[in-house]
């Protein structure tokens, strides 16, 4: 099965990006992207389809990693976070529907993540009207307190 992106492809836009880089700073690395569309914009570093994160450390990754992972299958993507977040100087941010009722949310979120619920919803890129559920964006840090707060990340 494939983990990664589907023909429905959605891209952050730079807005929420920059938002994000804002508060809690540079991203140094993306999870799962292409050239085209990685958001670790200052270093242009990133996990391809090809690489496979999951069978990469992601805990020698230092800094600020982004992740938007394919929705259909956020389990996996979820379980990594918690993992690397254990990790003494790593950051996932972890851009998700803010499922609070799934297994995988109750298993990996709760309590092992500061959760950011986003205020506007996010438009993707190439899309015209903004994603139909709320989002949250997940921090996975060492110190995480398991905080839940809306984030109104755009004016």
């Amino acid at each position: 099965m494939n983990r990664y992106r589907s023909e429905s492809s959605v891209e952050t836009p730079w807005e929420l990006i920059d938002a994000v880089e804002k508060r809690f700073g540079k991203i140094k690395f993306d999870l799962a992207a292409s050239r085209a569309n990685c958001k670790a914009r200052s270093t242009k570093k990133f996990f391809s389809e090809r690489d496979d994160a999951f069978k990469q450390d992601w805990r020698k990754l230092k800094g600020n990693l982004w992740l938007n992972p394919p929705f259909g299958d956020i389990h996996p993507w979820a379980a990594e976070c918690a993992e690397a977040g254990k990790s003494s100087g790593t950051h996932v941010l972890f851009l998700i529907p803010a499922s609070v009722g799934s297994n995988w949310w109750a298993e990996h979120v709760d309590k092992k993540a500061d959760v950011h619920f986003l205020s506007p919803r996010v438009t993707f890129v190439g899309h015209t009207a903004s994603y139909p559920k709320d989002l949250a964006l997940c921090r996975y840090h060492r110190g995480a307190r398991g905080l839940y707060e809306c984030w109104r990340w755009k004016d």
